[in-house]
C-alpha cells in the first residue's frame, strides 16, 4: 500500500485563514479519497521537528477561551491598524510636514503598544507554544511513504525533518501554485521573493515529483528546473498538474449576508465583481481605469471590489477612499464571509478579473460554476480555464474593458464565443480525486506525456 502523506502545517496552524492557497488545503484535505487496498491519505502536519496525523483541520470547539486565536485576531489586527497609519501618512498634513509625520508615528505607537503588543506580549506568556493540539497526534513514517506538500511551504521551518524522512526512503512530492515571485518580483515583498527563491532551489534538489495547479504553472515549473538543475535532472523528476474546484466550502456558516451588499444588488443596474486580495498583481487600477472610461460614456454599470487589503496598495487605497463614486457606483468589502461572496456571484452581471499573473484564478471559476459569466486579462491560464467561455480584454488598453463592459450593458449579451450555460468544471471531490490519482500515475510508472487540458473538458 501506497500511503500519501498530505502536508497541511499552514492552514492546520491558522486555520482562520481564507485565501486561495487555504481555501485550496482546506477543500483538498476534506475531499481526500477514501483509503482502498493499494492507498491511504493521511492528512499531516509537521511541528517541533516530528510529524502528526491530523484529526481535525478546524479548531475544536469548547468552552476554554481560545487564547491562540485570540493572540492571532490581536495580530491581525495590528497589522490593519499599521496599514491605516501608513495611509494617514500620506495625507494633509502628514505628508506635508515632517514633525506632523513623527507626532502621528508616536501617537500611533503608544496606541498599539497597549492595544495590540503588550496584550500580545501577555498571550505569549499564557499560551504554551509547545504544547502540541489535541487534534492531532503522532504518526510513524515508513518506507514508501509519499510526503506531499500541498500547503504552502515557504513559510515553515520543517525542511531538516523532510530530509530526514527523505533518507529514511520517504518520497516527496512539491505541489506548485505559481511562480510568481521569481517570474514577477516586482509584485511581491522583497522578503517573500529572496524566500520563495530558496525554497525553490530546496525543492529542486530533494522533490522527486511535481504537482502544478494548471498545465501553464507545470510548464513553467519545468522550464525553471532545467535552468536550476539541467536536463539530467529534470529527467529524472517527473510533472504534473491538477485544476482545482470551484465551491465554497464555508458558505453555509450562519452568518448573515452583509447590509451594504444587500443593498447594492438590490437595485436595477448591472453590478460587476471584482473577487481578490488588493495588491499590486491584481491590477485594480486598471480596473478603476477602465470603468472611469466606461461612466464617462454613460454607463449606469457599479463596479463592486471584494478582497482582504493587501501589500503595496496604499495608493489605490486612497485612491477608492477620494473616489467621486465611492458608495453610489463603485464600492468596496474587504471582509466577506464565504456566505456574502456566494450572495454576489449569484447576483451580480459578471465577474472582471485583470489580473496581470496567475496560477490559476480561482475567482474565474467560482464565478462561472454559478453561471456568472466573467471577463479576464489575455493571459494564457485564463485561456486554459476559460476558454471560448469568457471575454478577454487587453491589459495595455483599458479601453478594451471599457468597452466590453459598455456593450453587454446594452445589448444585455456576454460578448464571449460560447455561453457559460455550456461550461462545466470539477467540484472540489474530482479535483482532489484527480490530484490524488495523478500523484498515483506518476509514482507508478516514466513522467507522463505533455497534456492539453481544455476548459469544456476537464
Amino acid at each position: 500500500m501506497t500511503r500519501l502523506l498530505v502536508e497541511c502545517t499552514y492552514v492546520f496552524e491558522h486555520p482562520d485563514a481564507n485565501s486561495g492557497i487555504q481555501r485550496v488545503v482546506r477543500n483538498v484535505i476534506r475531499e481526500l479519497p477514501d483509503a482502498t487496498e493499494s492507498q491511504e491519505c493521511i492528512p499531516v502536519v509537521m511541528l517541533q521537528g516530528k510529524l502528526y496525523q491530523v484529526l481535525s483541520l478546524a479548531p475544536f470547539k469548547t468552552p476554554a477561551l481560545d487564547l491562540m486565536g485570540l493572540r492571532v485576531r490581536l495580530e491581525q489586527m495590528a497589522n490593519i491598524f499599521w496599514l491605516r497609519h501608513r495611509t494617514f501618512e500620506r495625507r494633509r498634513p502628514f505628508r506635508n510636514s515632517l514633525f506632523a509625520r513623527r507626532v502621528l508615528y508616536v501617537g500611533c505607537r503608544l496606541a498599539a503598544l497597549a492595544c495590540f503588543s503588550i496584550p500580545m506580549r501577555i498571550l505569549d506568556r499564557c499560551v504554551n507554544k509547545d504544547a502540541i493540539p489535541a487534534r492531532c497526534t503522532p504518526l510513524q513514517h515508513q518506507p514508501g511513504d509519499q510526503l506531499v506538500l500541498l500547503d504552502s511551504s515557504w513559510h515553515a521551518d520543517f525542511f531538516p525533518l523532510a530530509e530526514q524522512l527523505k533518507r529514511d526512503g520517504v518520497g516527496i512530492v512539491s505541489v506548485i501554485y505559481d511562480l510568481i515571485p521569481l517570474t514577477h518580483p516586482q509584485f511581491c515583498d522583497a522578503g517573500l521573493v529572496k524566500v520563495f527563491n530558496d525554497w525553490f532551489d530546496w525543492i529542486a534538489r530533494t522533490a522527486d515529483g511535481y504537482v502544478a495547479i494548471s498545465t501553464t504553472i507545470r510548464d513553467q515549473v519545468r522550464e525553471e528546473m532545467l535552468r536550476r538543475v539541467g536536463a539530467e535532472q529534470v529527467n529524472q523528476r517527473w510533472f504534473d498538474y491538477f485544476h482545482l474546484g470551484s465551491e465554497l466550502d464555508l458558505s453555509h456558516e450562519t452568518s448573515s449576508v452583509d447590509p451594504g451588499l444587500v443593498r447594492l444588488f438590490a437595485g436595477q443596474d448591472p453590478v460587476f465583481l471584482m473577487v481578490s486580495t488588493i495588491e499590486p498583481r491584481k491590477n485594480h487600477g486598471y480596473l478603476l481605469d477602465a470603468f472611469e472610461r466606461a461612466w464617462a460614456a454613460g454607463s449606469k454599470a457599479s463596479l463592486c471590489i471584494a478582497g482582504r487589503i493587501g501589500w503595496k496598495c496604499d495608493a489605490l487605497i486612497e485612491r477608492i477612499g477620494k473616489h467621486p463614486e465611492l458608495n453610489k457606483r463603485l464600492f468596496m468589502f474587504n471582509t466577506l464571509t464565504d456566505k456574502s461572496l456566494e450572495h454576489a456571484y449569484s447576483n451580480s452581471t459578471a465577474l472582471v478579473f485583470p489580473s496581470y499573473v496567475e496560477g490559476f484564478g480561482l475567482p474565474l471559476v467560482e464565478a462561472m460554476q454559478r453561471g456568472l459569466p466573467a471577463m479576464g486579462s489575455d493571459i494564457p491560464v485564463f485561456r486554459e480555464i476559460g476558454g471560448e467561455f469568457m471575454a478577454y480584454f487587453d491589459l495595455a488598453d483599458p479601453q478594451s474593458l471599457a468597452d466590453l463592459v459598455v456593450r453587454m450593458e446594452s445589448t444585455g449579451e456576454f460578448p464571449a464565443a460560447r455561453t457559460v450555460s455550456e461550461w462545466r468544471w470539477l467540484g472540489w471531490r474530482e479535483a482532489s480525486a484527480q490530484f490524488v490519482e495523478r500523484i498515483q500515475r506518476n509514482l507508478k510508472k516514466a513522467p507522463a506525456r505533455v497534456e492539453r487540458q481544455h476548459a469544456d473538458c476537464p
